[in-house]
């Protein structure tokens, strides 16, 4: 996809909203962080984000099972401030084909799947993603969907190749962590090293996994950015970009 001119946005990130209007699904049934959600989530969105700044959002974004009970809380995102790219979740079971995805989206809101966007100054690149080889239980269907994202992710750096030019910033988004609990390399952090980010997000991970996830892939920082995790505040990636 073409640029999208942004004047000196900053890059914010923030996984695994969990929304879920069409059929409400309370969240604390996965622990007291939840509490207070939804509205913590867009409280925390309202105070943090201004509307010349781009939010990644790299999945578990609705509970929803069709496109149509999705766009509620589609909307409901796509209403707060700023510009939004959407990575499927395990979880977003409502996504359809991307064109058909594309075609539904508000203004402002955009989705990511095999390819790459450029926000002024900034390249979006990334895929879901999925459990790493040495994963307890990981099996043959496992590797199958692995070596399926991988090439996914093949082409989103690729198609960010394409559209990088001198000065131009690189963030990768995954859903799930490029690597396993023990943190060793993957065939994502190979390729996350190679493409020399400046910076990668993920989400996936619930519960309090402070000091137990990747932090640095190659030379770039990586980011635990699991809604609860940050305490439902979206996380600064980079600042002012022309």
């Amino acid at each position: 996809m073409g640029a999208v001119s942004l004047g000196g946005m900053r890059v914010f990130a923030i996984a695994d909203p969990h929304l879920s209007s069409a059929h409400p699904k309370p969240m604390t049934v996965f622990g007291d962080t939840w509490a207070g959600h939804p509205e913590a989530f867009f409280r925390g969105w309202r105070r943090t984000v201004a509307d010349d700044d781009l939010v990644l959002v790299p999945g578990d974004i609705s509970w929803a099972m069709s496109l149509e009970d999705a766009l509620g809380d589609l909307r409901a995102i796509a209403a707060l401030p700023g510009r939004k790219v959407l990575l499927r979740g395990n979880h977003d079971y409502w996504w359809p084909s991307v064109s058909k995805l594309r075609a539904a989206l508000p203004e402002g809101m955009y989705a990511l799947q095999n390819d790459a966007l450029r926000f002024g100054g900034v390249v979006v690149a990334g895929t879901r993603g999925w459990v790493c080889p040495g994963a307890p239980g990981f099996s043959e269907d496992d590797e199958r969907i692995y070596r399926r994202e991988l090439a996914r992710l093949d082409l989103s750096l690729q198609a960010a190749q394409r559209l990088r030019e001198v000065g131009t910033k690189l963030v990768v988004m995954l859903h799930y962590p490029p690597t396993n609990a023990r943190l060793e390399p993957s065939g994502f952090t190979e390729r996350l090293a190679a493409a020399a980010p400046d910076a990668v997000v993920f989400g996936h991970l619930h519960g309090d996994y402070r000091g137990r996830v990747v932090e640095h892939v190659g030379e770039a920082p990586a980011y635990l950015v699991a809604a609860d995790a940050l305490e439902f505040v979206p996380r600064l990636i980079l600042p002012d970009n022309d």
